[in-house]
């Protein structure tokens, strides 16, 4: 498979109850991406993807009922994972490295912590460990992420550095890479949608809930090497989270852009995915 992010065609994962809509590029060991909040397939920067392709055998999807995927659909983290669960098992993968950004970090984590022996490697990309977050996230990230359209301005203050003059033009070059598909795009996410499914969260005081720890316990114990990818100015997910972690996790891996924002990959789409394969490859 060596098709570009930007031109390889929209599969289906017909499943007992729902269509999983997804992508497959590349080639290699199996690399399974969950996405952000009101995120699709086409919400990742292509070069980020297509530079991972180089190495990996890709997947991006769609969760139930939003994007191109069919279903009822729900932001519940449990319900998440078994989307990424049931269209590893329809692609007949054994173990896969599984990795997100934001929610989709809260995904990959999430199944790592449920399957295992599933995983070979957790990447994680602007996100946050399980728990109520000790360093809390800035108001301005959830107020300009509720707006019904996230354009330019938008993006880069959700995703990059709007202080930094480099990081403002990373943030054109990743819009328009993003916006390059042509054709066979994913439906947005229309406001009503994911305002009812933010509604609908349990626990508003962490992206992350883990009452009992259990999830932190298993992370921390370094069965499966963890990378994080952060930059240093996340107003979604500070990088102060993770800080004290790393003398506490057995095998966790922290990796900081700086003057970078919650799309660290997109600023810097080229060493995050060198920086990721680099990981998958040395590290065991």
């Amino acid at each position: 498979m060596t098709e570009a992010a930007s031109t390889t065609s929209t599969k289906f994962a017909d499943l007992e109850d729902r269509k999983i809509a997804y992508r497959r590029f590349g080639k290699g060991t199996p690399l399974v991406l969950n996405i952000r909040f009101r995120g699709t397939m086409d919400s990742w920067d292509p070069l980020f993807l297509d530079e991972l392709a180089k190495s990996f055998e890709v997947v991006i999807f769609d969760y139930t009922g939003l994007g191109a995927s069919t279903g009822h659909p729900i932001y519940d983290r449990a319900s998440l994972v078994k989307d990424a669960r049931d269209l590893i098992d329809f692609l007949g993968f054994e173990k896969v490295v599984i990795g997100g950004w934001s929610l989709g970090g809260v995904v990959a984590q999430k199944f790592t912590a449920t399957h295992p022996e599933l995983v070979s490697h957790t990447v994680l990309i602007g996100t946050a460990p399980p728990g109520k977050p000790e360093v809390s996230g800035e108001r301005l990230f959830m107020e300009t992420a509720m707006h019904p359209n996230n354009g330019l301005e938008d993006q880069t203050i959700l995703f990059f550095e709007p202080k930094s003059e480099s990081s403002r033009e990373a943030a054109k070059r990743s819009l328009e890479r993003i916006e390059s598909r042509d054709a066979d795009r994913s439906p947005q996410i229309p406001e009503t949608v994911f305002m009812k499914l933010l509604s609908e969260a349990k626990d508003r005081s962490t992206i992350y809930p883990d009452p009992e720890g259990t999830e932190m316990a298993a992370l921390a114990a370094g069965k499966n090497p963890v990378l994080v990818i952060s930059g240093d100015h996340d107003i979604a997910c500070p990088i102060g989270n993770w800080l004290p972690l790393t003398t506490k996790w057995k095998s966790l891996h922290l990796v900081t852009i700086p003057q970078a924002g919650h799309g660290p990959h997109h600023q810097e789409p080229i060493f995050c995915a060198e920086t990721v394969t680099s990981f998958v490859k040395n590290i065991l």
